[in-house]
């Protein structure tokens, strides 16, 4: 049953980086929750018929407590606060490092976007969504999350699903394509092709958590994030941009003699414009990017 156990920390892993948005946390989660299963009488263990099961409702709960402290947290946070990026290589299949990155799993439920979304949530709707919209768990075991009945656990993630845009996704082609575009006009410090590249109500927010330069409030607008990024070029000689994956998508990793400074993730509108730019500045969640922007090989 030990080795049972332990193979359950990949899926732990993923339920707690989409219910939390952030590496660390996810971590500290899982490890609770074994911590809860291994400090269980042999005796409870053995009437247990489903760890995993056990498990997973451990860490939603852990998650549930996490989330609402975290609302405090992140009021006092320098600037916005935005969940970890991740590089482009976690997720690779049978990843054996102990690394939580490469525990997950890249789908449409973790792009940069959808994350954002799942912070609007409260921690309940957000709990529920997650387990029965992305994992498929029954209302019937969220419901032992929630401490809920199984039909408010229904109304929840329904209230959730709400939030979520419906809108049709850009084709992921087109979004290397402009990311491409969008590096290019950087580099070169071309402020009318950067607005041509932008929906005109484009908003780039940025994540420094005051230990790294960032703006502390949106900047709104495709001129206004144009001028903005343009000045940053002006003002980072050396600084060397690459075309990455970050969450699954196109993004981009700009570095300094080897050293990932910032993470950029994209959505695109309808019409192929750049619609949200998200900015990672924070060193310490930029910690698995190392290089190229490939994982730490910690």
């Amino acid at each position: 049953m030990g080795d049972g156990v332990v193979g359950e920390r990949r899926q732990l892993i993923n339920v707690a980086y989409r219910l939390l948005g952030s590496l660390a946390e996810a971590e500290d989660a899982v490890q609770e929750a074994y911590a809860r299963w291994y400090a269980l009488p042999p005796s409870r263990r053995d009437e247990i018929a489903s760890p995993g099961a056990w498990l997973t409702t451990v860490t939603g709960r852990i998650c549930l407590d996490v989330l609402g402290s975290a609302r405090a947290r992140r009021e006092r946070y320098v600037g916005a606060w935005l969940p970890d990026p991740l590089p482009g290589r976690a997720g690779r299949p049978h990843g054996t490092s102990g690394d939580p990155a490469d525990q997950l799993v890249l789908d449409e439920s973790v792009t940069m976007a959808f994350l954002v979304v799942l912070e609007t949530m409260t921690p309940a709707e957000r709990v529920a969504f997650v387990l029965h919209d992305v994992f498929r768990y029954p209302f019937a075991e969220v419901a032992g999350v929630l401490d809920r009945t199984p039909a408010a656990c229904k109304q929840l993630a329904a209230s959730a699903r709400r939030r979520v845009r419906t809108g049709a996704p850009a084709p992921a082609g087109g979004q290397a394509e402009t990311v491409r575009r969008v590096k290019e006009a950087w580099e070169a410090k071309d402020i009318a092709a950067l607005v041509d590249l932008l929906d005109p109500a484009a908003v780039m927010t940025a994540d420094g958590g005051g230990l790294a330069g960032a703006a502390l409030r949106p900047v709104e607008g495709g001129p206004h994030i144009a001028r903005y990024m343009t000045g940053i070029a002006e003002k980072a000689p050396g600084l060397e941009l690459l075309e990455r994956p970050v969450n699954g998508t196109p993004g981009l990793v700009a570095r300094r003699a080897g050293t990932v400074l910032t993470v950029a993730a994209f959505d695109l509108a309808a019409d192929g414009r750049v619609a949200r730019i998200w900015v990672i500045r924070n060193p310490e969640k930029l910690r698995v990017w190392v290089g190229d922007g490939a994982p730490s090989p910690r």
